[in-house]
Formats: C-alpha cells, sequence, structure tokens
C-alpha cells in the first residue's frame, strides 16, 4: 500500500507535506519549494489535490494537485502515482505543468513550464 499522507522531499530538495485524504480522495498540504523561477523569497505554499479512490485502485493510486504560490503569480499543477518501489519504500512519480503570469496574450507561448518529479517520504503522519 502506498500512502499520500506525510511529509515528503523530491530530487530538487522541495518539501510537501498532505495532511490527511479524505474518503472521497480530497486532500491539502503545504509545499516549500527549493527552487523558483522569481527572484522572490521563497515562501510556505498551499496545496490542494484529488486521489484516485476506485474500488479497482489496487493500493498504488494516481493523484492530482494544484500548488498556488504564495511568493509570486504562477500556478503549479501536478500529477502523477503512489508507488511501493522494489525495496519497499514509497515514491511519487510526478509530472508538472507551472504556468507563470504573463503581462500580454503575445507572450503567451513562453508562459508554461513541464517537468517532473520523484518524491520519497521523509516520514508519516500517521
Amino acid at each position: 500500500q502506498c500512502s499520500l499522507t506525510g511529509r515528503w522531499v523530491n530530487d530538487l530538495g522541495s518539501n510537501m507535506t498532505i495532511m490527511a485524504v479524505t474518503a472521497n480522495g480530497i486532500f491539502s498540504g503545504s509545499y516549500h519549494t527549493a527552487v523558483t523561477a522569481t527572484s522572490n523569497e521563497i515562501k510556505l505554499s498551499p496545496l490542494q489535490g484529488s486521489m484516485q479512490k476506485s474500488p479497482n485502485q489496487k493500493g498504488q493510486p494516481t493523484f492530482g494537485f494544484t500548488v498556488n504560490w504564495s511568493f509570486s503569480d504562477s500556478i503549479t499543477v501536478f500529477t502523477g502515482q503512489c508507488f511501493v518501489d522494489e525495496d519497499g519504500k514509497e515514491v511519487l512519480k510526478t509530472m508538472w505543468l507551472l504556468r507563470s503570469h504573463m503581462e500580454n496574450i503575445k507572450n503567451d507561448w513562453k508562459a508554461t513550464r513541464v517537468g517532473i518529479n520523484v518524491f520519497t517520504r521523509l516520514q508519516s503522519l500517521e
């Protein structure tokens, strides 16, 4: 079984905490990024998400969440799956889209970045 609840760190050193997941798969938490596309001071940012709760989900759930950056005018959506690897460790494999605010539509072409992150568990909250 792979549980989203708890504290996670990714390959860039960013930290994320996911609070309890509700019966219908909704969760919230916080994200403290180690990297930023702005020169602003990094601040803890809220996240909200949803985990797939279908009966055939089989313990390694897919999920998605949004991080609303509290120190910039951008937003990131993550999607991924919670896996238990060969060593029995929980891993979140994710892909993200970061949307930055643009002053006009002519700059829309450069507004969205894409990337991947792998998260490993720091500690459980259970």
